[in-house]
């Protein structure tokens, strides 16, 4: 009985310590992936060939400043899809209209708090075999202004399969009209201003 009981814990013991490290490997994946995202990121900023920063902040570049990794703002959202939306012109920082159709909604909680934000299509869709299934999510949020650009910021999305999507904040980023005044960047809509602060993604450091 006594070596039924011991065997008994020690199987639980096992699962027990699998769990946490197959949970602690699932986090670690995670935060690498955020990290290799980061440091491709920083690569584009800091080659020739593919900045976007301006010569003078180009020969500066010493890396984005990013918020400190947290798991907290990788969100598994719930999809829901709204067709038979119309088609409209979205505000940019320039003259330019480019036309976007809401293509649905992911609904999500935060800190307690339930949001929501609209996801958008080109129209018509890219035709980019890399980009046919791409969603443009662009917010803001109490944060911009302070921590982060004001104008706002964005996150890559793609159709999901099933009912339930991933938003990760973490690899938010910041328009190209913040770093330059050659572009020109869409306005994120009124209905994807949210009323809490996204404390992760890429920040932004005034010039002075």
């Amino acid at each position: 009985m006594e070596t039924y009981f011991t065997l008994k814990y020690i199987i639980i013991l096992t699962l027990f310590c699998f769990s946490e490290l197959t949970l602690s490997q699932t986090s670690l994946e995670m935060i690498q992936e955020i990290e290799t995202y980061r440091a491709e990121e920083n690569e584009k900023f800091a080659t020739a060939e593919t900045t976007i920063l301006t010569p003078e902040d180009f020969k500066l570049f010493k890396g984005l400043p990013f918020y400190a990794i947290d798991l907290a703002y990788r969100i598994e959202a719930v999809f829901v899809r709204t067709p038979d939306e119309t088609p409209f012109e979205m505000p940019t920082t320039t003259d330019r209209l480019p036309v976007y159709v809401k293509y649905g909604e992911a609904h999500f909680k935060l800190n307690g708090e339930s949001l929501q934000l609209a996801l958008y299509q080109s129209v018509p869709p890219m035709e980019d075999p890399e980009y046919v299934d791409y969603l443009f999510l662009p917010f803001t949020d109490t944060s911009n202004g302070e921590d982060s650009y004001g104008g706002g910021r964005f996150v890559d999305a793609r159709i999901p399969e099933g009912k339930t999507m991933i938003i990760d904040f973490n690899k938010a980023y910041n328009p190209y009209c913040a770093y330059s005044p050659n572009y020109s960047c869409p306005i994120p809509p009124e209905e994807n201003d949210l009323k809490v602060a996204i404390k992760a993604g890429v920040k932004y450091v005034e010039k002075h």
